[in-house]
């Protein structure tokens, strides 16, 4: 029995170590990319504390979804985040299963970098409308009489440029339409639902999905509109960007790695050769094949 585990730990360290090899390449050529998607992270962070500079606190909007689901409450606000960080951790993890798994489908770095041109297309879109309009904010602490409903006027522009991360995320104001909650649950979940290969997790994240938006209506972070729209301009975001840019590299057959396509029996023989190198802790051979990553 120690002598299988040791084996069996011996191989999956194997399995690590091959496949961060291979990562890091990928790294080196999409790095700009990553980088980039990062940077984007920050500036959708300034853009949303700057129109809280901009909010006025006034009474709450008619909203449908406000007279369809109960209020939480203040003490249960934190129901629909701890929704939202299982979603972000689970996604977060899967994408790093190549690295143990001997069975996979893409390359963490590709992954990554098809994920973050979603979110950049969709955080660019939303900047642009809640600085269109700014409407007064439904959570508690945006509402007449919070002290962090408006920030004072600020000393200077290096004020603006901090975060104050997280509570400068959490108790932001202003930045309604359309949740960036649901860009990033919404993203996790097409993804998967295009390159996971259980189905019964694709129904789950969709459920969730639908779970995520009620508890952010009911939690009054949110108007229904902010929500409403997240879902159909994520969805386009996610349709275009496809179109535009290059299909990942399937690993489960190999072929999309290669400079020409190959016949079934070669696919059959280059995914069992590409397998057994990286099972046993080596690299596919770079020479053998062309490695078009860059995916955004």
């Amino acid at each position: 029995m120690t002598l299988y585990i040791g084996r069996e730990a011996s191989k999956l360290w194997k399995r690590i170590c091959a496949e961060t090899s291979a990562e890091s390449n990928l790294f080196i050529d999409n790095w700009k990319y990553i980088i980039a998607g990062f940077v984007f992270q920050y500036i959708h962070g300034v853009a949303a504390r700057g129109v809280h500079y901009l909010h006025w606190p006034g009474p709450t909007l008619q909203d449908l979804g406000f007279f369809l689901l109960p209020e939480l409450g203040q003490d249960k606000v934190y129901v629909s985040e701890t929704v939202f960080m299982f979603v972000f951790l689970s996604f977060f993890l899967w994408t790093f299963h190549p690295f143990v798994f001997k069975v996979k489908k893409f390359y963490t770095v590709q992954i990554w970098c098809r994920v973050l041109a979603y979110l950049v297309v969709s955080q660019t879109l939303r900047i642009f409308t809640f600085y269109s309009t700014q409407l007064p904010g439904p959570n508690y602490h945006c509402r007449p009489g919070s002290k962090l409903a408006r920030l004072p006027e600020p000393d200077g522009v290096l004020e603006v440029l901090v975060i104050n991360f997280p509570q400068g995320v959490i108790y932001g104001c202003g930045d309604l339409i359309f949740s960036s909650h649901m860009i990033f649950t919404l993203v996790f979940v097409l993804t998967y639902q295009k390159y996971g290969t259980r189905r019964c997790i694709k129904q789950f994240g969709w459920t969730i999905a639908i779970i995520q938006s009620l508890l952010i209506v009911a939690s009054r972070k949110h108007y229904t509109v902010d929500v409403v729209v997240a879902w159909y301009t994520v969805n386009l975001v996610v349709f275009f960007v496809d179109k535009k840019l290059p299909e990942l590299s399937d690993r489960t057959n190999g072929s999309s790695l290669l400079l020409l396509p190959l016949s079934t029996k070669d696919k059959d023989n280059w995914t069992k050769e590409e397998n057994h190198k990286l099972l046993n802790g080596n690299s596919v051979n770079p020479a053998d094949r062309d490695l078009q990553v860059r995916s955004g």
